[in-house]
């Protein structure tokens, strides 16, 4: 019994049991804020605009892209700029949270040290934190909408499920690529090289109609595809997600989340010799 207790909390008081995590994290909710505080405030630190960047980064790719392919796609997509950002918005949250969170538990490594904290809360820190700069992008895609008189619909209201998926598919990458990366430093290098790559292989830029048919199934296996869409349908298309794409994008959120869990708690109870 006093060696499955001592497994249970190991150094640092990092929980082995999902239970005992939670519960750990909710018992850190002010450590929470602060980290998720401290991640807003350094992002924008000396930046003469600040949080305005979350504004601005949105409405300058929209410019780019809207010149480059607003012709190209005319006929498949009216108001690209809709389009593009509904989606685009949603990518950038993932593959903004994704890097971050695997820099962040290395990042935290002195304090993990120092005080008993869940190793997990600095990789929920920093979806938090993208949750934040989500929903900041939104507010400015809301605006673009209105500026070009793109049509709002009721199906907005489904929007905030849309992004609890994709926040929860994002937190189990996270997971798993963090606890990854402290021990193979490599992770992040092949990570941050295969993001844009990844981003071509989903229909962020490009409507899936011009894919070709030898082609579509690697957009149609590409779990990213069926987020980035339950995100765009009520945006843009102004209709729920089909029933199969909601399914779709829920059971690959619950399986990245599991399988990010099981790869975390088997490998955090060595973070603290590799940090």
């Amino acid at each position: 019994m006093i060696v499955q207790n001592q497994e249970r909390h190991n150094v640092a008081g990092a929980s082995l049991r999902a239970r005992d995590e939670i519960h750990d994290l909710a018992a850190h909710a002010n450590l929470l804020l602060e980290l998720v505080h401290r991640d807003l405030t350094v992002r924008y630190k000396r930046s003469i605009f600040g949080f305005l960047w979350t504004l601005l980064h949105p409405l300058l790719l929209m410019a780019i892209f809207t010149v480059v392919f607003s012709h190209l796609f005319r006929r498949e997509t009216p108001h690209y700029e809709t389009y593009f950002l509904s989606a685009y918005i949603a990518w950038n949250f993932f593959s903004q949270t994704v890097t971050n969170a695997m820099a962040s538990v290395a990042w935290n490594g002195p304090l993990m040290k120092r005080v008993r904290v869940p190793r997990s809360i600095f990789t929920l820190s920093s979806i938090v934190s993208g949750l934040v700069n989500l929903l900041l992008s939104m507010l400015a895609l809301l605006v673009i909408m209105l500026i070009v008189r793109a049509p709002l619909f009721p199906s907005l209201l489904f929007v905030p499920i849309s992004l609890l998926i994709v926040g929860v598919f994002t937190f189990g990458v996270s997971l798993a690529l963090t606890a990854l990366s402290v021990f193979f430093a490599d992770v992040r290098e092949m990570v941050q090289a295969g993001l844009p790559a990844l981003l071509y292989m989903t229909p962020v830029i490009y409507p899936v109609s011009i894919v070709p048919a030898s082609f579509r199934w690697i957009v149609e296996r590409n779990p990213l595809t069926y987020l980035i869409e339950i995100v765009r349908a009520p945006i843009y298309y102004g209709h729920l997600p089909s029933p199969r794409t909601i399914i779709a994008a829920l059971a690959v959120s619950l399986i990245s989340l599991l399988s990010g869990w099981l790869i975390f708690r088997r490998l955090a109870p060595s973070f603290e010799g590799r940090l």
